[in-house]
């Protein structure tokens, strides 16, 4: 039997059980299909996730206080005994040396804290930062209107706030013309002197909902720390995004030396922008892994249904099979004409569920736009060609059984067989 009359006998006895056939595919639809869909949910939240992360600038560092979560055994994750020192802005001042950090453009310290934010009748609890005009480039900040924190804020203490749009929106309904309003922070009066662009999630999570007042100002009235020039976090722009491992080497050695902490004992960490991208990148990798693999078992069950139906059809079919084999059809050609129906069942529900899958990733990527999230599922020829193959395998898999139980019949039990 040649491999075109074996598919065109596969055809007929599909179409000759039509409803059963359906069935049959529709549960390797629903498998193909919930592969697509959720490894496209899982690609576009990967791509959601580290874009958001690279918009802020891919020469960007950020130190923290505190040491590296891993460090050599006894060290407590590379704490020295309790000799750890916070960061302080003779520490940010330091690494605009460029003797000792020529790879290191800008610096823009910043201190961190809630606040409740209030106007008129409205509030809502939103994050509080004191920064310095440097801020503003160094996290490629963009204005909506208004303008961002000056030299002048910072030396006169003003009270003054950029408001994120998110925070802007909960106090006043919208982000547009609320400059020049006053609100209050913790029960203080402060004058919105800008609002911020819209840029969605960040390392930190959405900035969006952010206030950033003067660093003075956070520092003598809002946001209290153990000593007056203690800093949360430091921000530092590389010269470069090639520089970015140079810098984080130069801003290690010169923090090391102020805090005169010993190499391996840091009581600070320094991050990049790709080591955040490399944890969310893991993150989210596992999760298109585990929603994938869940969905895989979709297709499992549609190939259990393929044996079940290949199964029944073999019983059916026992006095076709004995006539044929009494006929001259040799072991081989039954194996053949049952494993081809297996396989145009899965290969048909395969093609049938890519359609519906890029169906599915188009409906989720509309609900996130109508509510007001940028999320767009990546289908992906991987995703498509795993799926289909995976499917196709099953469908051989489930098949070999059904197909070898009729190829071994005798054809004169066969032909007996009632």
């Amino acid at each position: 039997m040649s491999f075109t009359q074996a598919i065109l006998e596969a055809l007929e006895s599909l179409n000759g059980n039509k409803m059963r056939s359906g069935l049959t595919v529709l549960g390797i639809v629903i498998g193909v299909a919930a592969v697509i869909a959720m490894l496209a949910v899982g690609n576009g939240a990967q791509a959601s996730i580290t874009g958001s992360i690279s918009s802020i600038g891919t020469n960007l560092l950020f130190v923290f206080s505190g040491p590296p979560p891993e460090g050599p055994p006894g060290s407590e994750g590379g704490r020295s005994g309790n000799n750890q020192r916070p960061l302080t802005l003779g520490d940010s001042h330091a690494l605009l040396d460029q003797f000792a950090a020529p790879s290191v453009e800008m610096v823009a310290p910043s201190i961190q804290g809630n606040g409740l934010v209030t106007f008129s009748s409205e509030k809502t609890t939103s994050p509080i930062t004191g920064v310095t005009p440097e801020f503003f480039q160094v996290r490629n900040l963009e204005m909506a209107e208004g303008e961002f924190v000056n030299q002048e804020h910072i030396l006169g203490r003003m009270s003054v706030v950029v408001l994120g749009p998110e925070t802007a929106i909960a106090l006043f309904g919208h982000a547009d013309g609320v400059t020049g309003e006053v609100i209050r922070i913790e029960g203080q009066p402060f004058r919105i002197i800008g609002v911020l662009a819209a840029r969605g999630g960040g390392a930190f999570g959405s900035e969006d909902n952010n206030a950033y007042i003067p660093f003075t100002t956070a520092q003598a009235r809002l946001i209290k720390r153990g000593s007056r020039d203690e800093v949360d976090v430091i921000f530092v722009q590389a010269v470069s995004a090639e520089s970015v491992p140079q810098a984080a080497e130069e801003i290690s050695n010169i923090i090391r030396q102020r805090h005169r902490t010993p190499v391996g004992f840091d009581d600070f960490t320094v991050f990049t922008q790709q080591d955040f991208l490399s944890i969310f990148e893991s993150i989210t990798g596992v999760l298109t892994i585990f929603l994938g693999g869940i969905a895989g078992i979709s297709l499992l069950v549609g190939g259990i249904g393929i044996m079940n139906i290949m199964l029944v059809s073999v019983t059916e079919r026992t006095k076709e099979i004995g006539l044929r084999k009494a006929l001259g059809a040799r072991k081989r050609d039954i194996l053949l004409q049952f494993l081809t129906e297996s396989s145009l069942l899965s290969l048909i529900g395969g093609i049938i569920g890519i359609i519906f899958g890029w169906i599915i990733a188009r409906i989720v990527e509309q609900v996130a736009t109508a509510t007001g999230n940028t999320f767009i599922p990546i289908v992906g020829w991987d995703a498509v060609l795993l799926s289909t193959g995976f499917s196709a395998i099953i469908g051989l898999f489930f098949g070999i059984y059904p197909a070898s139980r009729a190829a071994n019949l005798e054809p004169v039990e066969a032909l007996r067989y009632e």
